[in-house]
């Protein structure tokens, strides 16, 4: 029952070969099971997913399908960075320990009147600021391939749950990477969403100019079907675009010939590990047999994306988590006085990457240096953006790694922070310039350690890498492969 895909479980459920209830109290079996090892969950919610799995049920009894809800019955997992009404919200922070939002994130609101049934809130490095999920202020995620490695960050709780076949699918979000790093880590389909395309309402600030929730599944079909619920306007987020929504299940053809792909030359550099690249070229002569057309092009300023992130993404984290104080929500620490108390709360409540960030931010932000840091990253990142409308002038879609490496042990760059931001450095561009990727799994090392391929389209386009995506997918095998700890399941 585990291994079913979304489409699957939504037939036998309609045609009454399985309930809801079973599918779900399945999946909190392998919960119980396995989490001890993996650690992927911050929060659990079993007796309301068993109520709302019954309320599916009871719609079905009704004549209610999947037709009129497309994630009836289906037990899905959040992210602890996106609000959930009446569940602890804690963005895997002591600062916010004990946070309970009244209202939910308009992502997760949309899943919820779809039919969706919420198993519980995964872990997540804190504030969404990492690679590995190390930087949780709770525990580290185990990756279901190798209980020794970090499953990528900062949604590696939602990329585990998935490998380990303990939710059909999670919602992530991705502000540098951290979808698609940990979709390959733990070979799975992650898709990075354009930037308006899925609203942030509820979605737990950290850099507002990059953020956006995506789904996290083990088929690109399954995260198409997500996708297409989450995706279209919300007037509660300015930044939402009024796009009309494609019908991106309708899109997966699997037919892909003529499909022009780009094929950037800087994306295949000294510092990627040979087995990566060799396993992403066999995947790109994939997608020439089956159509397309491989184009060599060049992002000429690709070389800026990391200092260029790095400057953006922490100037937004201070003025973003300037916030939280532990007056309005969360949990104050005593001090002698007003002032005292939010340098105590602040100190002990946020974590050193966190801390490490927001001082880097407000340094870049202060006065006599904005110009000459922000202010000039800002610049650079409308070249990169200019790089990628230039290519796709030319091209469909643009494939290349998604990460450099394999997933790496846990504690092996925690004590180097440039080391594990450069774990991202293939994932970054993308959110610079607002457009949308997919990381789908392509081939397994040495070590039988997931690799991931990326496909980057521009913005709005997703309907195009799904597409692509599915394609190659449905022509090789690695996305049915289960982790050995999940494979008796």
């Amino acid at each position: 029952m585990l291994q079913m895909t979304i489409q699957q479980a939504l037939a036998k459920m309609d045609a009454g070969e399985i309930s809801a209830v079973a599918l779900t109290r399945a999946y909190l079996d392998q919960i119980e099971r396995l989490e001890p090892q993996i650690r992927a969950y911050i929060t659990l919610t079993p007796e309301s997913a068993l109520e709302q799995a019954q309320a599916a049920d009871d719609l079905r009894t009704q004549g209610v399908t999947s037709q009129q809800k497309p994630l009836l019955g289906i037990p899905l997992a959040i992210k602890d960075v996106l609000s959930t009404a009446g569940v602890e919200t804690t963005c895997a922070s002591k600062i916010l320990k004990g946070y309970v939002p009244p209202f939910d994130a308009t992502c997760v609101a949309r899943l919820k009147e779809a039919g969706m049934v919420m198993l519980g809130k995964l872990n997540m490095d804190e504030f969404a600021m990492g690679s590995s999920t190390e930087n949780s202020g709770f525990f580290p995620t185990h990756n279901p391939w190798d209980l020794e490695r970090v499953p990528g960050g900062s949604s590696g709780g939602s990329a585990a749950a998935v490998a380990a076949l303990m939710c059909m699918g999670a919602l992530g979000t991705d502000t540098g990477g951290s979808i698609r790093l940990p979709g390959a880590f733990c070979g799975i389909a992650a898709l990075k969403p354009s930037y308006g395309r899925v609203s942030r309402y509820g979605l737990i600030a950290y850099g507002s100019s990059l953020d956006g929730a995506g789904p996290m599944t083990r088929t690109v079909e399954d995260a198409a079907r997500i996708f297409a619920v989450m995706a279209g306007h919300d007037p509660l987020d300015s930044t939402s675009m009024p796009d009309a929504v494609p019908d991106y299940v309708g899109a997966l053809t699997g037919d892909i010939r003529g499909l022009r792909v780009g094929v950037p030359k800087e994306y295949f550099v000294d510092g990627i590990r040979p087995e990566v690249e060799q396993t992403v070229r066999a995947a790109l002569n994939q997608l020439e047999a089956l159509g397309a057309e491989l184009v060599e092009i060049s992002l000429p300023h690709t070389q800026y994306s990391l200092p260029v992130y790095y400057m953006v993404a922490t100037s937004e984290a201070s003025s973003n988590l300037a916030r939280f104080d532990g007056i309005r929500f969360g949990t104050p620490v005593a001090g002698e006085d007003m002032w005292d108390t939010f340098r105590k709360t602040r100190g002990q409540g946020f974590g050193a990457e966190v801390k490490r960030r927001i001082m880097l931010g407000t340094y870049a932000l202060s006065a006599g240096y904005y110009d000459a840091y922000y202010g000039k990253a800002t610049q650079v990142r409308a070249l990169i953006k200019r790089d990628f409308e230039s290519a796709f002038a030319d091209v469909d879609v643009i494939a290349a790694p998604t990460a450099t490496s394999v997933a790496f042990k846990i504690g092996q760059k925690m004590d180097d922070p440039l080391e594990m931001y450069l774990a991202d450095v293939l994932t970054i561009a993308p959110n610079l310039a607002g457009i949308c990727g997919i990381s789908v799994p392509c081939g397994f090392s040495s070590e039988n350690l997931p690799i991931g391929l990326q496909l980057i389209g521009p913005s709005m386009g997703e309907a195009t890498i799904l597409k692509a995506a599915h394609a190659y997918e449905q022509a090789t095998e690695w996305h049915q492969r289960i982790a050995p700890i999940a494979a008796d399941s």
